[in-house]
């Protein structure tokens, strides 16, 4: 049994059909990566699996109990926790009030204590602007809050969607670094990602979308060795 799996999922917007028949499995301890073009259905993958849209057809599983029916704040309580296309903090906030707002649902303050000391080793730049205004920080430093905010959850399953948008190159290698660190911590990742070179280079397991359906899956180096991928997304 995975640990997370998502299975035939059919989704829609209105009328329009997203997700056709969409199903993908995360194993414990796993980075899974979902690559395609704009509109593929990626986002609409995590936000189904996050419990912000409803399939129409299919479920997604945790350890094999039903998440389709839950709401989304429940979802999280279950251990799968979303970080957001666009990162969403909350500007007016500080960086502490952030990642503290991300503890909200928990209740012992140990291990509130030490999942926030986790976070900033791996963040030492918002340890240094703890204080600060949220909405204050660059682009690469709101994306390091988004993450931190969604450890502090205490995650068994990070839904990381597009975390490499908009940032520069030296920064999009400081976050796949630490995606990678995260993993190797312990938690499941499932990477939603238009750069499908560094996607790839970190997951172990890779799903290809077009237009709401699974064109190709395999291990990662699988797909990097494709030459359909390496045509269509690694430039190749």
């Amino acid at each position: 049994m995975a640990l997370l799996e998502v299975d035939n999922l059919h989704v829609y917007y209105g009328q329009i059909h997203a997700l056709k028949g969409i199903s993908v499995r995360v194993e414990q301890g796993e980075i899974a990566a979902l690559i395609g073009a704009n509109g593929a259905g990626k986002s609409t993958t995590l936000r189904t699996i996050s419990g912000l849209l409803r399939p129409r057809h299919g479920r997604v599983t945790l350890s094999g109990n039903d998440l389709s029916i839950l709401p989304a704040h429940e979802i999280v309580a279950k251990g799968v926790v979303q970080v957001p296309e666009g990162r969403r903090i909350f500007g007016r906030l500080t960086v502490h009030e952030n990642l503290m707002m991300g503890a909200y649902a928990r209740t012992n303050p140990g291990a509130i204590g030490g999942d926030m000391d986790r976070v900033l080793a791996l963040f030492p730049r918002l340890r240094e602007r703890r204080t600060q205004l949220a909405g204050t920080l660059s682009g690469g430093e709101q994306q390091m809050l988004a993450i931190g905010r969604a450890l502090m959850s205490e995650p068994k399953v990070l839904l990381l969607d597009e975390p490499s948008m908009g940032l520069a190159p030296i920064l999009v290698e400081q976050i796949f670094e630490t995606i990678t660190s995260i993993n190797k911590q312990g938690t499941t990742v499932l990477l939603v990602e238009q750069n499908a070179f560094m996607a790839l280079q970190v997951a172990h397991r890779g799903y290809v979308l077009q237009t709401g359906e699974i064109a190709l899956a395999g291990n990662a180096a699988e797909l990097q060795a494709n030459k359909e991928v390496q045509r269509a997304y690694l430039g190749g």
